[in-house]
């Protein structure tokens, strides 16, 4: 809890900062922009949060949103399905990738980082392919006033992005901190051979994780897919892996696994979108962008490292502590 008390003081420490620097940092409109970023990232974020409590990596995210992008704009517009059936064949199609990289994973004890970084690659050519390398977008399809309003839409003020962060937020919290899953996930991440001497399905558990990273991934690929109204095969949700990262870092999980939550990651989020927002303001290049991300990433890194070893330090110095009191009272 205090890692994540942390966060949330430097979050409004900058807030502070870039209201002071830019007064229009709380204008109405801007802020509803921030939550809407804020929610759109949030969510597939948390997946790749929860990846990384794992001891593993995704970094097939921002491919996979360009594939989700295409297959969703040719359903709807060029197939004939009815978006409800859409929405789920979607859904399935990204838990089934999911459930293909946690398989090579586990069952064939491949690296995650290989696995993800293969499926970044080969998810970006197949979005290319079957897309003709052309720009697919929803045009004036009737029908799609809903999926429309969950991307740009607000309720009471609040952008709906952002209200389905805090839903699926608070279900993720539930199941991660209060459930059966979210102890043995925890237990597979800070010692996965310890885990499976336990009697933890590790196997299970990691595949699983990934399937509800690539569900995550695609409701937040719709959302993205709506929000900008078109989708290019070449760039759409490129570097977006980045970002969860970043978040996931930044909100406290640590790269080696066994550590994050989902409070953490949500703030971490909040706190990246900020960064991005006080760099607009402050007009500085948008290429930047990327240098904003490797310095966060970096010290968020160096930050685990500080505290893991601070903590290794006193837990021997509690060991020796012990072992001098029971030679004592011997």
């Amino acid at each position: 809890m205090k890692k994540e008390l942390g966060i949330f003081v430097l979050l409004v420490v900058l807030c502070i900062i870039t209201s002071l620097i830019n007064p229009n940092f709380l204008a109405v409109i801007n802020l509803q922009n921030l939550a809407r970023q804020i929610g759109a990232f949030g969510i597939f974020s948390i997946g790749l949060g929860l990846v990384i409590i794992t001891g593993g990596i995704e970094l097939s995210v921002g491919s996979m949103m360009g594939l989700l992008g295409v297959l969703l704009s040719m359903m709807l517009t060029q197939w004939g399905f009815p978006i409800g059936i859409a929405l789920l064949a979607l859904i399935g199609v990204a838990m089934l990738l999911g459930l293909g990289h946690g398989l090579l994973i586990t069952r064939l004890n491949m690296q995650p980082f290989i696995v993800t970084l293969c499926g970044l690659l080969f998810y970006r050519g197949i979005a290319r392919f079957v897309s003709n390398d052309e720009t697919k977008g929803f045009g004036t399809v009737a029908g799609l006033d809903f999926l429309r309003f969950l991307a740009n839409g607000n309720l009471a003020g609040i952008p709906m992005p952002f209200v389905l962060l805090i839903i699926i937020a608070a279900i993720t919290w539930v199941v991660l901190h209060r459930s059966v899953y979210g102890r043995y996930l925890f237990a597979t991440g800070r010692n996965p051979e310890a885990a499976r001497y336990a009697g933890i399905d590790t196997k299970n558990i990691v595949a699983l994780t990934y399937v509800i990273c690539g569900a995550l991934t695609a409701i937040s690929g719709i959302i993205f897919a709506f929000y900008t109204n078109s989708v290019s095969p070449a760039n759409h949700g490129n570097a977006y892996e980045l970002y969860g990262i970043a978040a996931a870092v930044l909100g406290g999980c640590s790269l080696r696994g066994g550590e994050g939550s989902v409070i953490g990651i949500v703030i971490g989020t909040a706190l990246l979108q900020v960064l991005r927002n006080l760099v607009n303001l402050l007009e500085i290049p948008s290429s930047l962008d990327f240098a904003v991300m490797g310095a966060v990433i970096l010290v968020g890194v160096m930050a685990d490292q500080i505290f893991t070893e601070r903590r290794n330090r006193r837990q021997i110095a509690m060991m020796r502590e012990m072992s001098a009191r029971e030679a004592q009272s011997s």
